[in-house]
């Protein structure tokens, strides 16, 4: 029994491992496409904050528009 429990252990470790080599190369990909961004002049601050609205649902979004755009009158940004 001890057997199958190590073996099993082992093969959920080697699983992680193999998953966290691709995510560190998928997190790779992802930093040459904002530095080929950054490059062609877009401004990857910009490109993440997009990125970040396009992923909330759209009440989310507009909620977050309406607070933020409130905070910035009550500083005096707006």
């Amino acid at each position: 029994m001890a057997e199958t429990t190590d073996d099993r252990l082992r093969l959920l470790i080697e699983r992680i491992e193999r998953l966290e080599e691709e995510k560190k190369g998928i997190s790779d990909d992802i930093k040459d496409v904002y530095d080929e961004a950054k490059a062609t002049g877009y401004d990857p601050k910009i490109l993440r904050a997009v990125i970040r609205l396009r992923k909330m649902k759209p009440d989310d979004r507009r909620e977050y528009e309406a607070i933020l755009e409130t905070y910035m009158c009550a500083l005096g940004l707006e």
